[in-house]
């Protein structure tokens, strides 16, 4: 654990340095597989994508109009999703001392964590949101990820009181094995969001085989 002065740091500066998103798109890979920390005997599973909420670059959803401009880089402070009656505080997340991108405590199933090595929501870049899908007691913050549908809107509350409103393009479970690192997490040069929490198949030894991402764009600002 960091001392509280590290701690303080790390919520008041900007990174200095960021991990490539070759070597981030697997240590992500392999935290969030490990963010599970339910018993596997609910009666419902969390909800899965559609094969027809795939990303598809070419569509007319979140096409940001004109004069959305990136937004200089800030902490942030929540997350809101309203067609899955998400509202949850955003802590900051970084490697913990294996590699791994951290998560929230599992203890706090309504707690989000933003991965301070890469940009904040709203910056030009590919900003990255995790959190729980469930703990022992039950459904966590994005529980209801799974059931997103492109179009949806994502606003992230930052601390320079601007909200970033992303649109939701595009949403898939992908395989642990196989996970597109740089599809997911590669910048297109605009401001974008990745919503990810744990999802596909689960095995008591194994936990969740997959990972939920949402793929959104900011288009708008206020």
């Amino acid at each position: 654990m960091p001392s509280s002065q590290s701690a303080r740091l790390a919520q008041e500066q900007r990174p200095h340095r960021r991990t490539p998103w070759g070597a981030l798109a697997l240590v992500l890979l392999t935290g969030l597989a490990l963010i599970r920390n339910g018993s596997g005997e609910f009666n419902d599973s969390p909800p899965q994508p559609a094969s027809a909420a795939a990303p598809d670059t070419r569509s007319s959803f979140a096409v940001p109009p004109p004069g959305i401009q990136p937004l200089p880089y800030s902490m942030v402070d929540r997350v809101v999703i309203p067609s899955i009656k998400v509202d949850a505080p955003i802590t900051p997340v970084g490697l913990d001392g294996d590699g791994w991108v951290g998560a929230p405590p599992p203890e706090n199933p309504n707690l989000a964590g933003w991965f301070t090595g890469a940009v904040s929501p709203g910056e030009a870049g590919t900003a990255v949101i995790d959190g729980h899908v469930d703990n022992a007691r039950g459904p966590a913050v994005f529980y209801g990820l799974g059931s997103l549908k492109k179009g949806n809107h994502i606003e992230v509350l930052r601390r320079d009181r601007k909200t970033a409103v992303f649109e939701v393009y595009g949403i898939e479970v992908f395989e642990k094995q196989n996970f597109p690192g740089d599809r997911v997490y590669g910048s297109t040069g605009k401001p974008e969001l990745r919503v990810i929490t744990c999802g596909g198949g689960f095995s008591k030894q194994h936990g969740y085989d997959g990972n939920v991402v949402v793929f959104a764009r900011m288009v708008d600002v206020h």
